[in-house]
């Protein structure tokens, strides 16, 4: 069923699938740090300097390197150049008329999201040039933190006795290296842009395509003693002989007037822009670069709707704005420093954490920015009753919340292009609510909207082979839909299972809207928030066919785990099920809604016995209680529950659903089987362990490590006071990921012992941020009270 789908989609009808199982995306082990804020699309650097995966086109992905886009150096003594290079350790077929090859060994790299560093020892030169990069994605900014740009601050220290005359060339290519590179009509111009006394300059690459046109801008911030120079337009196909020898004739580049000619069809043309200044003997200089992008106005795979992103509120969406961006962040560029630095300090600064941990935290953000991110506003003509649909559903504060935050949306998966994916997000969504709460509030208003309504279009399943309905009203979705496609427009694009009769979606949405309010107070939304809690839960209800207070999994692979099979009680489900009963009850206590806390109390108290008696088997809960061989299955992820009520200060005293005794318990036997005795304990915990301490290979995902499930299970064990554990369980993640199988900036979903992974670029390794909320936690740094005030249900 699937190739039969995947060859009409992909070969017939030209599109991309939505999850490709037949050509995934090889691993590069290439990437760095990414360039852009949030929702404007990124430009991904390698840590070898070179510009290599593009994401202007929302939620979709080119992996090319483009060989024109570099930095090149140029020294000059008493009116000589005596040294000219290009910064990379490339020796393309193209433009050969350069210096390439610089020698590996004096350069050196370093990333801590959202800034990189790269050092250049200039051999035989006496001189070292430092780039700083840096994008502007700062916390709690939901201006500066949108736009498409990023800084290189070159540092320059001169070790010799005499000054040297110092130029960095930054050239570009106009376009992605794509095909559309050659389709004619794109052109370059100069520009200068002065406010305040502050002046900016370079050249701005026209890319104009039908779909989605776009400009590039390079550009240097000219200051007293540093020189801006630029060239329109060269062949970066050709030698590139009359580039090299402009720079090397005099450090500097022509800078011609007027604009470059359109190009034909089959052509290419890039641009170049030059800073240069003058370090005295054994002195120190700065220069600052830019690049940014301008493609204001998005459509996506549909075309049906023009979209504005989020930058477009602050710069205009008439396509002009990139000369205003690159005046922007090279000034600002110091204020957003300052802020990464007071945000990042306590962190760093803290002895307590090692060093792999800090480096984690703040390099696996990188999928917040790009993970296919889009951020949109929305049309001013917008009301409330476009967004609710047909149902409508009394959401008092939707139509405030999008109009003011916008509407964000990022992929399951760089390869699993599907916006929102929730039951991933639950897991990933601490990144957003601890660092950016009002797009956390903005997302969870999108898919109350779409509890509350249907699309009830018939399609095939390919999992199961069944009809149904698209979307089932008063049920959460598994995502927001298809980049290719028309993302909250039509929902569901994930096609493999029939996700109305999963047990965990609506479950995730009560768990989180409890959480947002504990960690912002917001009352306002809890209170537009509770209907669709009770909506969601009253169609869960039904999942618990025997009347015991504990839902049951229907014998499929009926939640986030769309390959491992469960049936009957489960301790994934079933915990989550409790987790949201008792918050249930908390929010109901919260809005003095007795009626409501009283009828959650009682299922609670009912499924609590249930859960321990057909679970608990007196060291851990049992995967399921279906009584089948791998039903005694050690899961790594049995503890999601408590791992949410102690994110929320709930799951003790009278919260308290799991006796803590057995949280414990389970916690030391999944690091002793999951962890300990796989891999040698190196590699982070395996979803499923059989008693006898092999793995259960009962499924495509039981044996497989999933990381982010992993860095929520080393929260879960630090809330509960089993620090060391926590940290040496996710360790062995980071170690694998990000230094043995060099996946940085690209963490996958998954992997095996023996170095198997799957779904590169992933969401769900955001889910560390929970393991920072519970270090918090325990250092009392409580985000909100731990008792939090009334909220009368009424306003």
């Amino acid at each position: 069923r699937y190739f039969r789908w995947w060859y009409k989609k992909t070969r017939i009808e030209k599109k991309s699938a939505f999850i490709d199982l037949l050509c995934a995306v090889p691993l590069q082990q290439i990437y760095g740090c990414p360039l852009g804020g949030i929702g404007g699309g990124t430009i991904t650097r390698g840590w070898r300097g070179e510009f290599c995966r593009w994401q202007l086109n929302p939620g979709l992905y080119h992996y090319e390197t483009v060989i024109a886009n570099q930095f090149t150096v140029c020294l000059r003594c008493k009116g000589q150049t005596v040294y000219q290079q290009v910064l990379s350790v490339e020796r393309p077929s193209t433009l050969q008329g350069w210096n390439w090859g610089f020698c590996g060994h004096y350069a050196f790299y370093h990333a801590l999201y959202p800034r990189a560093w790269m050092v250049y020892e200039l051999p035989g030169q006496n001189v070292v040039l430092t780039c700083r990069q840096v994008s502007p994605v700062i916390p709690h900014d939901y201006k500066d933190s949108s736009l498409p740009v990023g800084v290189f601050i070159w540092e320059v220290e001169n070790g010799r006795d005499e000054e040297v005359e110092v130029s960095i060339m930054f050239s570009m290519q106009n376009g992605m290296g794509a095909k559309d590179d050659r389709s004619g009509g794109h052109w370059n111009e100069p520009f200068a842009f002065e406010k305040e006394g502050e002046r900016v300059a370079g050249v701005l690459l026209h890319h104009c395509k039908h779909v989605n046109p776009f400009t590039l801008a390079i550009s240097a911030r000219e200051k007293p003693g540093t020189g801006v120079t630029h060239l329109t337009a060269f062949n970066p196909m050709g030698s590139g002989r009359e580039v090299w020898q402009d720079l090397l004739q005099d450090g500097k580049l022509d800078s011609p007037d007027g604009k470059s000619k359109l190009t034909e069809k089959g052509e290419v043309t890039a641009a170049a822009v030059c800073a240069s200044c003058k370090v005295p003997a054994h002195g120190h200089r700065m220069l600052e670069l830019a690049l940014a992008w301008d493609m204001p106005c998005v459509h996506f795979g549909s075309k049906e709707k023009l979209h504005l992103r989020r930058y477009t509120r602050f710069f205009g969406s008439g396509g002009d704005a990139a000369p205003a961006l690159s005046h922007y962040a090279l000034i600002h560029c110091g204020e957003w420093e300052r802020k990464i630095e007071a945000w990042q300090k306590p962190i760093l600064e803290d002895s307590q954490l090692p060093s792999w941990y800090k480096s984690a935290l703040f390099n696996e953000l990188y999928f917040v920015m790009d993970g296919g991110t889009i951020w949109v506003e929305l049309p001013p003509d917008c009301c409330a009753e476009d967004l609710q649909g047909p149902a409508g559903n009394g959401l008092s504060h939707l139509l405030p919340v999008l109009r003011e935050y916008g509407r964000f949306a990022y992929l399951e998966g760089q390869e699993y292009r599907m916006y929102n994916t929730y039951d991933v997000h639950f897991y990933a969504s601490f990144a957003l609510v601890m660092l950016w709460p009002k797009l956390q509030i903005s997302l969870q208003y999108d898919i109350a909207v779409t509890v509350f309504n249907e699309d009830v279009q018939l399609r095939q399943y390919l999992m199961c082979g069944q009809t149904a309905q698209v979307k089932l009203k008063n049920v959460v979705p598994h995502d927001i839909g298809d980049p290719g496609d028309e993302p909250w427009q039509r929902v569901n694009a994930y096609l493999m299972h029939d996700t109305a009769s999963w047990k965990d979606l609506n479950l995730k949405f009560v768990l989180q809207v409890y959480r947002d309010y504990y960690l912002t107070q917001d009352s306002v939304y809890l209170r537009d928030m509770w209907p669709a809690c009770q909506t969601v839960m009253e169609s869960e209800l039904k999942f618990d066919t025997d009347n015991d207070g504990l839902i049951e999994n229907g014998g499929f692979a009926d939640q986030t785990y769309d390959a491992w099979v469960v049936n009957g009680a489960s301790a994934y489900c079933g915990g989550l099920w409790l987790a949201a009963v008792c918050m249930m009850c908390k929010m109901a206590e919260v809005l003095g809604d007795t009626e409501v806390q009283q009828k959650y109390r009682g299922i609670l108290s009912k499924g609590k016995e249930a859960f321990e008696r057909m679970l608990w088997n007196g060291k851990y809960y049992n995967y399921d209680s279906s009584g089948t061989e791998t039903s005694s299955s050690i899961m790594s992820d049995q503890c999601a529950g408590q791992w949410f009520l102690g994110a929320c200060g709930l799951g003790q005293g009278e919260y308290e659903v799991f006796p803590k005794s057995h949280v414990i318990s389970a916690l030391k036997t999944i690091f002793e089987k999951n962890v300990m005795s796989f891999a040698g304990g190196t590699m982070g915990a395996v979803n499923g362990m059989r008693p006898d301490g092999v793995p259960d290979t009962s499924s495509l995902q039981s044996d497989e490590v999933w990381i982010g499930v992993v860095y929520t299970l080393a929260a879960t064990m630090i809330q509960e006071g089993l620090v060391e554990e926590g940290f040496r369980t996710a360790e062995g993640c980071y170690r694998t990921v990000w230094e043995r199988l060099g996946m940085a900036f690209q963490t996958p979903e998954a992997y095996r012992e023996k170095k198997v992974y799957r779904s590169l670029a992933y969401m769900r390794p955001l889910s560390i941020w929970s393991m920072q909320l519970a270090l918090e936690h325990r250092a009392g740094r409580t985000p909100a009270a731990s008792q939090p005030p009334q909220v009368p249900i009424h306003p």
